[in-house]
């Protein structure tokens, strides 16, 4: 199945802590009085000019080796084979906040309101993550739908360039997804335009199928720690 999902702006809208959070703010009381104007412009303007919209379509096990391999330059052990191994259902998927919120991004800048359009790269980042979730619970939903028991269709999306798969496995994910039909497309550097883009695949299975522990030598690079939290959710 192949499937177009379209999003009101309002529900890709970031909570307001995790824009913050991924800002290193951990409490919203310190937030400098002037800036609260600047972070309320950012959401409003956010909202008038976003555009979300996701690409979902199903994926068979075996389908996946090829895709996952890409260019042959992922990590030599990474967890998401095995993951993906256990899993009760996979679907590719890439989705976007829209080329207008870049755009006004960029013409905030050249303005010079650099706090407004600072703020509003970092929640058109952070919806562009919430995208992903959506389309977790949406995926989450079909499988269930389906026939799928609910502890077995807790959906996680896994990304290019995280947990060891190589960001260049964006071209066979492109080839077999083509996610052009939604208005996005990948750069010979395998830079997505709209620049707030995502996309992954998407893995159904209990909590224990996305169960791994983080000490790959990869890890160790790691500066969001994103799995552990991202493990925490599944098994709630």
């Amino acid at each position: 199945m192949r499937e177009v999902v379209r999003f009101p702006a309002a529900e890709a809208r970031p909570p307001e802590e995790e824009v913050l959070r991924l800002q290193g703010i951990t409490d919203g009381a310190s937030l400098p009085a002037r800036v609260r104007p600047a972070l309320d412009s950012a959401f409003g303007l956010f909202e008038e000019l976003a555009a979300p919209v996701g690409l979902v379509e199903d994926l068979a096990p075996g389908e996946f080796p090829a895709i996952y391999e890409g260019e042959g330059a992922n990590a030599p052990n990474t967890p998401l084979p095995e993951i993906v191994e256990r899993a009760a259902g996979l679907a590719l998927y890439a989705a976007t906040v829209g080329d207008a919120v870049g755009r006004r991004i960029g013409e905030l800048f050249t303005e010079q309101e650099v706090v407004v359009g600072y703020l509003l790269d970092a929640v058109a980042s952070a919806a562009a993550d919430r995208l992903s979730d959506l389309l977790a619970e949406h995926f989450s939903d079909r499988l269930v739908a389906g026939g799928v028991d609910p502890d077995r269709a807790k959906v996680l999306p896994y990304s290019p360039g995280y947990c060891g798969w190589e960001v260049s496995g964006q071209r066979r994910l492109f080839a077999r997804l083509r996610p052009e039909e939604i208005g996005i497309h990948l750069n010979p550097s395998c830079l997505m335009t709209p620049l707030k883009s995502v996309s992954g695949v998407l893995v159904g299975g209990t909590a224990d199928t996305h169960r791994f522990r983080p000490d790959f030598p990869f890890c160790a690079a790691c500066v969001t720690r994103e799995c552990g939290r991202r493990m925490a959710a599944v098994r709630r």
